[in-house]
C-alpha cells in the first residue's frame, strides 16, 4: 500500500484535528500544542526507536547496523547459519562476557544438532573465549517441545542475562509466543537455526544470517531489522579464542597461502568454484587437488585455512 494511503487512513481513523493545525477544519476552537498524528507514525524506511535495553555486541560494525547500537532486550533474535554450533560462540563471545562479568547469567537451551548427534556446549572453549563459567546454566532438553517450554518460562520470569536457545524445528505461531514472552525479558534472546528457516516467517524483529568469512573472519547479513534494508555483508574479525595465541601474522590472512589467478580469486579456490557469496569461502575449497603455496612453512597451514573455511568448530 502507497505511503500516502496509509497516511490518509490513520488520518481517518483519529479524531479530527483542532486549532490552526494545517488538518482542522475552519471555525473549530484553537488548542495549543496539540502533536500532529503524522509525527507519531514510523515508516520502515527509518530507524525504530531505539529498545529499551541493549547490548554491544563487540564487533563496531555490527553495531552500526543494529538498532539502538548492540543486542537488542525485549525481543528475539533470529541467528541463521548453514550449520549448527560452530560459530555462536565466535560472534556472541564479547556480549556475552560483558553479561556474565555483570554478575547475570547465560543460559544455554538445548544442544546444536548435527545429523542425529547432539553436540554438548564445551566449557573449555567458553572459558577461553572469556566468559566467567559462574554464571553459564545448560538446560539438557532433547526435544523441540522441551526446548519451547523452556525458553517460554525463562523469558517470562526475566530470570537471566542472555538467553541462548537452538531451536531448529520451531514453527512460525511458536515463534510469534517466544516473541511476546520475550517482550518482559531484558536482556537479550538468541534462537540460532538453520538458514533454511529464513525462507519462514518469524516474528522476531532481528533476523541475521551467518557464515564463515575470508580468513578468520564471519560474515554477516542482517536479514531482518527495525530499520531501512541491509544491503550487502559485513566482515567481522572474530579468530577463535583459542587460537589467537598461536596463530602468526601470516597464517591470520590463510587466503594469501594460495596462488593467485587472475581477477584475484585464489587458485584453490578458483578451482573449485565456490565463491557463492560476496567475501564467503566455502568450505569445498578444500576438496581441490591445489597445495597452498607455503603449505610446508608450518604444519598449521592447512588447519588455518580448513578452519577459515568454517570445516572445524568456532
Amino acid at each position: 500500500m502507497p505511503a500516502a494511503a496509509i497516511e490518509e487512513f490513520v488520518l481517518r481513523a483519529l479524531p479530527e484535528p483542532e486549532g490552526d493545525s494545517p488538518l482542522a477544519a475552519p471555525g473549530r476552537p484553537a488548542t495549543a500544542n496539540k502533536p500532529n498524528p503524522l509525527d507519531t507514525l514510523w515508516r520502515g524506511s527509518e530507524w525504530a526507536r531505539a529498545p529499551a535495553s541493549c547490548c554491544p555486541s563487540g564487533h563496531a560494525a555490527l553495531d552500526g547496523e543494529l538498532p539502538g547500537g548492540g543486542w537488542p532486550g525485549h525481543g528475539l533474535t533470529e541467528l541463521l547459519q548453514p550449520l549448527e554450533g560452530v560459530l555462536e560462540c565466535r560472534l556472541l563471545a564479547p556480549a556475552l562476557q560483558r553479561i556474565t562479568f555483570a554478575g547475570k547469567p547465560v543460559v544455554l537451551v538445548g544442544t546444536p544438532m548435527q545429523g542425529r548427534l547432539a553436540l554438548a556446549p564445551h566449557l573449555a572453549g567458553w572459558r577461553q573465549a572469556g566468559l566467567d563459567e559462574r554464571q553459564l546454566v545448560w538446560i539438557q532438553a532433547g526435544t523441540s517441545a522441551e526446548r519451547l517450554w523452556c525458553a517460554e518460562q525463562l523469558l517470562k520470569a526475566n530470570a537471566c542475562g542472555a538467553l541462548l536457545a537452538w531451536l531448529p524445528q520451531a514453527r512460525p505461531e511458536q515463534m510469534r509466543r517466544l516473541q511476546v514472552a520475550a517482550l518482559g525479558h531484558e536482556g537479550p534472546t538468541f534462537l540460532c537455526r538453520h538458514e533454511r528457516a529464513a525462507e519462514q516467517a518469524s516474528a522476531a524483529p532481528l533476523r541475521l544470517l551467518v557464515r564463515p568469512g575470508e580468513d578468520w573472519s564471519l560474515a554477516v547479513r542482517v536479514l531482518k531489522r527495525r530499520g531501512p534494508q541491509h544491503e550487502g555483508w559485513l566482515a567481522l574479525p572474530a579468530v577463535p579464542a583459542a587460537m589467537a595465541g598461536l596463530l602468526t601474522p601470516r597464517l591470520r590472512q590463510p587466503h594469501l597461502l594460495w596462488p593467485q589467478r587472475p581477477g584475484g580469486v585464489p587458485a584453490g579456490v578458483a578451482a573449485a568454484g565456490v565463491l557463492a557469496e560476496p567475501g564467503v569461502l566455502s568450505a569445498a575449497s578444500l576438496l581441490c587437488d591445489e597445495e597452498p603455496a607455503d603449505a610446508h612453512v608450518h604444519a598449521l597451514g592447512r588447519a588455518a585455512v580448513a578452519a577459515a573455511a568454517g570445516v572445524r568448530g568456532g
